[in-house]
C-alpha cells in the first residue's frame, strides 16, 4: 500500500484495503498527536461498513501518544465540528467518504475551534504517515471515551431561527441511508417540542452501511427522483437530501424540481441579511450574479473566493461574513464555526417560506427570470491548461472583465462565464449566466462548449 495515495489537496480519501486500512488509520491518529501537539481529539465517523474499524485504530493511535479520544460515534462532519470547538479538543477527525463509492473512505481533518489545518500542518501529518516516528515507551496511554453532545448540537442548530415561527409544511427528507438519519430526528423531534407543526416524510432514513438505494449522492441527476418523485405524490412543500456525512443538502420544490444550487446560495444569503446574521456574503466565483444581487437589494456586500472549503472558511474569517456559500451545497455559518452544515441550510429555508407565504418554486423562478444559469457543464480534456488559454484568447480581449481568482471568469454586459479547472479530476468545469436572457444562454453555452471540444 501506497500510505501517500490517499492524500489530497487537504483530506484524506482512498479505496480501502489499497489506499488506507486500520495500520493506516493508526499511523494517522499517531501523526496527529505528534505535528499538531494535541492533548485531546474529537472523532467521529460515517455509516460506512469500515468506518468503525478504522475510527477505532485512529483512536488507538491517538490514545497510544497518550491524547485522550472523545468518541462521537455514527454522526455527521458537522458534529465533529460543532464538538471540536464545544469541548475545546485541539483537533477533530470524521472518518468519512461522504458521497464516494462505496469502497472508498477517508479522513476530514480540523484543529482547535473548528478551524481548517494549514498546509503545514496537514503536510506535517502526511509526512509523519509515510515514516511514523518510534513509539515512546514512557507514554502513558490516553483515554478513549464515548461522547454524546448531540443535545448541546441541535441547540445551537436550532438558534439560528424561532421554531414556533414555522407555518405547517409538509416536507421530504431523503436520508440516502447515510448518517443523516438519526441526526435529522433529533431536530424534528426539537423542532416539535418548541412549536413547529412539520408533516415529516422520511425517505431512505434508516442508515445503512450497504447502501441499498445507492450511494447518497443527491447532486447527480439521476438521484433527484428518488426525493422528488416522493415530494409529488405526497403533495409535499419542498424536500431535502443530504449525503453521506450530510456537510451538504440539495432542495426540490414543491413539484419535485432539484433547485440548482447557485439560487440557494441567493436564498440563505437573502435569510441571513434579513435576520441581521451577515453583513457580508461569501460565494464562490462560479455563477454570481444572483448572489450580488440579492445581497445588494438587501443591504450586504460580497466577497469572492475561491472554490473549496479551505478557502470559504479563511475569506469569511477575515471577513468576518456571516454567511458563505458554494454552488455545490456547500453552506458555512459564522455563528457555527465558520463551518458548513447540512442542517442549518433546510431550517432557514422553512424559515424563509414562511415569512413571505410563497412557496419555493416561486422563489427560484424570480431567480431564475433575472439570471439564468447553465448549471455546471464537465469537459473531458487532455490539457485544461491549453484550453484555458484558448478561451481566454477568444474571450478576454472583448470583456468588461476579466478574473482570474479561480480559473477564468469573463464578464460582458449582458452574459458571463466562469471556467475552471476540477481540483480533483482531470476535468474543466464551465459555468454560464445571463441578465434575463435564456436564448443568449444557449447560444453562449452551445459556442463556448464547442471551442471547448475543439481546443481539448
Amino acid at each position: 500500500m501506497h500510505k501517500l495515495a490517499a492524500f489530497k489537496a487537504y483530506d484524506i480519501r482512498g479505496k480501502v484495503g489499497i489506499d488506507l486500512d486500520t495500520d493506516f488509520a493508526f499511523d494517522l491518529g499517531r501523526a496527529i498527536a505528534h505535528r499538531l501537539a494535541v492533548t485531546s481529539v474529537v472523532i467521529g465517523r460515517d455509516v460506512r461498513e469500515s468506518s468503525p474499524v478504522l475510527a477505532a485504530a485512529l483512536a488507538h493511535g491517538l490514545a497510544s501518544e497518550g491524547v485522550d479520544v472523545h468518541d462521537l460515534g455514527l454522526c455527521g462532519t458537522e458534529e465533529v465540528y460543532f464538538a471540536t470547538d464545544h469541548l475545546g479538543a485541539g483537533a477533530g477527525v470524521m472518518v468519512t467518504a461522504s458521497h464516494n463509492p462505496i469502497e472508498y473512505n477517508g479522513f476530514k481533518l480540523i484543529g482547535p475551534g473548528a478551524r481548517p489545518l494549514t498546509e503545514a500542518e496537514f503536510r506535517g501529518i502526511e509526512a509523519m504517515v509515510a515514516a511514523p516516528p518510534a513509539p515512546r515507551a514512557d507514554q502513558p496511554a490516553g483515554r478513549i471515551r464515548p461522547a454524546d453532545l448531540r443535545a448541546a448540537y441541535v441547540d445551537r442548530v436550532l438558534s439560528f431561527i424561532d421554531p414556533a415561527g414555522l407555518v405547517p409544511m409538509r416536507l421530504v427528507a431523503n436520508a440516502g441511508n447515510g448518517a443523516a438519519g438519526p441526526t435529522f430526528d433529533a431536530i424534528a423531534t426539537a423542532l416539535a417540542r418548541k412549536g413547529a407543526r412539520l408533516d415529516i416524510r422520511r425517505v431512505h432514513h434508516l442508515p445503512d452501511p450497504g447502501f441499498p438505494n445507492g450511494v447518497p449522492n443527491p447532486l447527480l441527476p439521476e438521484n433527484h427522483a428518488a426525493t422528488g418523485d416522493v415530494v409529488r405524490s405526497a403533495g409535499a412543500d419542498l424536500g431535502v437530501a443530504w449525503d453521506g456525512d450530510f456537510d451538504r443538502c440539495f432542495f426540490f420544490d414543491e413539484t419535485g424540481a432539484a433547485v440548482p444550487g447557485e439560487y440557494v446560495v441567493g436564498l440563505l444569503a437573502r435569510s441571513m441579511l434579513e435576520a441581521g446574521g451577515a453583513g457580508q456574503v461569501v460565494h464562490d466565483p462560479r455563477v454570481v450574479w444572483n448572489t450580488r444581487r440579492i445581497v445588494a437589494a438587501y443591504g450586504g456586500t460580497t466577497v469572492a473566493s475561491p472554490v473549496g472549503h479551505v478557502y470559504m472558511k479563511d475569506r469569511m474569517r477575515r471577513t468576518n461574513a456571516g454567511y458563505g456559500g458554494e454552488m455545490s451545497a456547500h453552506h458555512y455559518f459564522r455563528d457555527f464555526m465558520y463551518c458548513d452544515s447540512g442542517m442549518i441550510p433546510l431550517l432557514l429555508i422553512l424559515a424563509l417560506l414562511s415569512r413571505t407565504g410563497r412557496n419555493l418554486g416561486q422563489e427560484i423562478a424570480e431567480m431564475r427570470q433575472h439570471h439564468p444559469s447553465s448549471g455546471e457543464l464537465n469537459f473531458r480534456v487532455t490539457d485544461p491548461r491549453h484550453v484555458l488559454s484558448q478561451i481566454r484568447s477568444r474571450y478576454a480581449p472583448d470583456a468588461t472583465l476579466v478574473d482570474d481568482l479561480d480559473g477564468l471568469s469573463c464578464e460582458f454586459p449582458d452574459w458571463r462565464f466562469n471556467l475552471r479547472s476540477s481540483n480533483t479530476e482531470p476535468l474543466l468545469r464551465l459555468n454560464l449566466e445571463t441578465a434575463g436572457s435564456p436564448d443568449l444562454l444557449h447560444v453562449r453555452q452551445d459556442e463556448i462548449s464547442a471551442l471547448i471540444r475543439l481546443a481539448g
